[in-house]
């Protein structure tokens, strides 16, 4: 009976655990959109806007990794391995959004800015769902425990 009660608790807390991470994520990573939203359009004028989303992306990304690694899921700050992690991750949002702006501006030439911003934000948050199950799965996932085999670690046979 302890058992089940002890492993009931765990999976409360683990659940617990995903959604206050989930929500840390969604305060630095929507926090992080937001900014980079609003340095996108200024950078574009300069440059197309794909390009503009790219090196926003890049820096954007190697912020909110450092954030998330420390804060999000509290594994301390990520190295190299995980930031190219979390970038090959980022790619692929990269690539929804600028299709989203991009087909947004073909259909409609004349959008506006609002438009646009609501395009994109939307775009990053199916991207944003995306990334925080990848990062929080494999990217930042506990380390599993290794196992060991008392008979092999004691020398007794089979």
């Amino acid at each position: 009976m302890s058992h089940t009660i002890a492993a009931e608790k765990t999976a409360r807390t683990a659940k617990g655990g995903s959604v206050a991470a989930f929500v840390r994520f969604t305060a630095l990573g929507g926090g992080m959109t937001l900014l980079a939203s609003a340095v996108i359009p200024v950078v574009a004028l300069w440059m197309p806007w794909a390009l503009a989303n790219a090196l926003i992306t890049v820096a954007s990304t190697a912020a909110a990794t450092e954030l998330h690694g420390r804060v999000t899921f509290r594994h301390g700050r990520p190295d190299w391995r995980r930031h190219l992690q979390s970038a090959l991750t980022i790619a692929g949002g990269w690539l929804v959004t600028t299709v989203a702006v991009t087909a947004l501006q073909d259909l409609h030439p004349n959008a506006g800015t609002l438009l646009t911003q609501a395009v994109y934000l939307t775009a990053s948050a199916l991207v944003g769902i995306a990334r925080f199950l990848i990062l929080k799965l494999s990217v930042f996932a506990p380390a599993a425990q290794p196992t060991t085999n008392l008979r092999v670690a004691y020398g007794t046979a089979a």
